[in-house]
């Protein structure tokens, strides 16, 4: 048992150390997260009024504006070059039939969903209970699509299962350590079950749900330590590009690392005896 949490903390020192060099080779991406949420924020303005049309035009700025994100952190991860402001328009158009392809397979099942509940007096726990458990088992969907050879979303939805279940514990631990203050607030189980029903409806593919997160989270750390309510909003709006971008980098080396090896090879691999 000691091996192995001596392993868990050399893997995220690891991945913690190759973010920091990502960023300082990706940091263009960052201002790409900027760019990219005024974007959708206007194209969201236009097409807000146009009803089903709109929805569809929403939908494929997502797939665009987040096959983009992935491209580029993918590109930050693998360490060839420092990117390029040129990177960001290259970008558009990866990945986007990937995140359109896992999107439209799980809108019909949670569309049901949405229409069998509606009846039920449980129907709001069963909608949420089920939201939280695709948020569970499809976390790692971003990673899967730009790490992993797939040839259609049901490949995408079988190895983010395959890899939860082999992983739970290495890949959840940070991120539970990161909703500490949202989960201790007097609202805590609440606000954790709304944040990942809202993650678990697009797989972590909706690109406001990338910058969300990060800011939520900020929010219940600032008034966490005390910061007055003015100075915390303001702060968490600043700092939630980085921390975006620095979350999708961790996750990402995180992912590289864990995917394909088991426990007992990866305690083999430092030197641990898997034995004891």
């Amino acid at each position: 048992m000691h091996n192995h949490w001596s392993s868990v903390v050399l893997l995220y020192r690891d991945a913690l150390r190759a973010t920091g060099r990502s960023i300082s080779r990706g940091w263009v991406a960052m201002i790409a997260l900027v760019g990219f949420a005024a974007l959708f924020v206007v194209i969201s303005q236009i097409a807000g009024p146009l009803g089903m049309a709109g929805g569809f035009i929403l939908g494929a700025a997502n797939a665009l504006l987040v096959g983009a994100t992935l491209h580029l952190i993918e590109q930050s991860l693998s360490g060839a070059r420092t990117l390029q402001f040129q990177d960001i328009l290259d970008s558009l158009g990866y990945y986007f039939w990937d995140v359109i392809g896992v999107g439209f397979v799980l809108w019909l099942p949670i569309m049901a969903l949405d229409m069998g509940t509606q009846a039920n007096p449980y129907g709001q726990f069963l909608s949420s209970a089920c939201l939280v458990l695709l948020f569970i088992l499809l976390n790692p969907a971003p990673e899967v699509i730009y790490q992993v050879r797939h040839n259609s979303p049901l490949d995408v939805f079988k190895t983010c299962y395959e890899f939860v279940l082999e992983n739970w514990i290495e890949w959840f631990l940070p991120f539970a350590v990161f909703l500490l203050p949202v989960v201790l607030s007097p609202t805590g189980l609440r606000e954790f079950v709304s944040l990942s029903s809202r993650l678990g409806r697009g797989a972590g593919l909706d690109f406001f749900q990338l910058l969300i997160l990060p800011f939520t989270v900020l929010g219940g750390w600032f008034s966490y330590l005390g910061l007055p309510a003015d100075a915390y909003w303001i702060l968490a709006i600043l700092l939630t590009p980085p921390v975006a971008m620095s979350i999708l980098l961790f996750r990402g080396h995180l992912f590289a690392l864990l995917h394909g090896s088991s426990r007992r090879q990866r305690l083999f691999a430092r030197g641990f005896d898997p034995g004891r």
